[in-house]
């Protein structure tokens, strides 16, 4: 499952960036074989005067935290593909912005400690998830 926390500050993205933003992620997901339900976005907005970079306030930022338990990248040269495709997928909603500041970071936890409506996810590549990608929906395996 991919959780893509996104807090940022007031006015940083309209209704339509969010719903625009959480479908180009989840569609990179689905291409790489996950069910589309496994990708949660959520957008933190954090009140004005309450985001701090280095010990001062700032009035325009963006910090997502992204976790990763369905699939970990295999090696260097996988984490830094990640790395990049996260930037051209965040740059749209960056470009033009006076003084912003912005990061990322992606965690990958175990699917050990993973669990959806009280199942652990079927096996990457097994015909339960499978069905689970094409039925779009959790199901008993």
């Amino acid at each position: 499952m991919p959780l893509w926390t996104i807090h940022h500050t007031p006015d940083f993205f309209t209704a339509e960036d969010k719903r625009e933003l959480a479908s180009r992620i989840t569609d990179h997901y689905e291409k790489a074989g996950l069910p589309r339900f496994y990708v949660v976005v959520i957008f933190n907005e954090t009140r004005s005067g309450e985001m701090y970079v280095g010990g001062e306030q700032t009035d325009v930022a963006l910090r997502v935290v992204i976790d990763h338990i369905a699939r970990r990248a295999a090696d260097k040269e996988h984490r830094n593909r990640i790395a990049h495709w996260v930037k051209a997928i965040l740059s749209p909603y960056l470009d033009g912005r006076d003084n912003l500041h912005w990061e990322f970071h992606v965690d990958e936890t175990s699917e050990d400690l993973w669990m959806i409506n009280g199942l652990i996810p079927p096996p990457m590549g097994s015909d339960a998830e499978k069905r689970w990608v094409a039925e779009n929906a959790v199901s008993a395996y």
